[in-house]
């Protein structure tokens, strides 16, 4: 999926997580990596930054403009890293207490173009083997579409991902208007130097594309690496009800999202947490009821452009 811009990455993967585990599409308050909204981060709060920069308003939305763009710089590069993902999922009752605790880690892979997800073990524990059978059949399915895929079939899934990253490009567009960006201060994270920009929905603002209404219904704060205009973290709220689809899923307001990316050999920033929590005393439970952790590490490089190889011959170079 082509993130399109932090805030829109952000709440797109937030929905398809949680509403995928409710069955609509594809971080527990006690859990130790889960950020509450009681204690929202504060990148570096104790270390002083060498930066000092303060920059202007227009500077300010010249750099959103930038790492937005970025962002889908480095979407087009994950196609080129496998990574391992963890999914902690926090089942709530009707009190927010957590009723039931459920992890799935999964090998993720990109078969030209195509983000495959196989599971690779169950509350930490290795797949029965009739299910990983299930898996290998799912991956093995889409080797053999990509295998006996025709010439006419590859160019018109090539013009779909050329559609795809002009969507993307026409998104980007939209985010430096849809918010009044304020810069706090400057920061060190992980021992990089870090503006921390607040961001307020811009009143007003009337998007030109469908996607961008969810916009208008995100505040948040970004920590952006200045050597690289990269966001290096990004702590949201929903302000009001998000829906996807014919209202088959919802964030509701006060869904809490933070997200963190990493720098990978020297070349992209890739994803390595994040956690989503319900505000349950404004949700009510009534259509959101999980709290989500999901931890992204592992990433090897591949080529994109490698034989495609069936699952016995995968296993047999290993």
């Amino acid at each position: 999926m082509w993130r399109r811009g932090a805030f829109f990455s952000v709440v797109v993967a937030a929905g398809t997580l949680a509403f995928g585990q409710a069955g609509a599409a594809n971080a527990s308050p006690s859990s130790p990596n889960t950020i509450a909204p009681s204690s929202r981060p504060e990148a570096g709060k104790s270390v002083a930054s060498a930066v000092s920069t303060t920059l202007s308003n227009d500077q300010i939305k010249q750099l959103i403009q930038k790492v937005a763009e970025n962002d889908i710089e480095n979407d087009k590069k994950l196609r080129d890293y496998t990574y391992s993902e963890r999914e902690e999922e926090h089942r709530l009752n009707g009190k927010g207490e957590v009723a039931s605790t459920e992890t799935r880690t999964y090998d993720v892979l990109e078969i030209f173009g195509e983000q495959a997800r196989r599971m690779v073990s169950k509350n930490d524990k290795p797949l029965s083997a009739k299910d990983a059978a299930k898996e290998e059949e799912k991956i093995q399915k889409i080797i053999d579409k990509r295998k006996n895929e025709s010439d006419s079939e590859r160019e018109k899934r090539l013009k779909k991902e050329e559609k795809d990253r002009e969507e993307g490009r026409q998104f980007v567009k939209e985010i430096a208007d849809a918010y009044n960006f304020t810069q706090l201060g400057n920061e060190t994270v992980d021992g990089r130097d870090a503006y921390v920009i607040a961001a307020e929905p811009r009143p007003g603002f009337e998007p030109h594309r469908k996607e961008a209404r969810v916009l208008t219904k995100i505040r948040g704060k970004l920590w952006i690496d200045v050597a690289e205009s990269q966001w290096v973290k990004l702590d949201a709220e929903t302000i009001d009800t998000i829906s996807f689809g014919l209202f088959l899923a919802r964030l509701h307001k006060g869904t809490h999202i933070v997200t963190e990316q990493t720098r990978v050999n020297d070349e992209v920033w890739l994803p390595r947490h994040t956690a989503v929590h319900v505000d349950v005393r404004v949700a009510l439970l009534k259509n959101f009821d999980v709290n989500l952790d999901v931890s992204d590490k592992d990433y090897k490089k591949f080529h994109t452009q490698s034989k495609i190889v069936g699952m016995e011959e995968l296993k047999e170079t290993r």
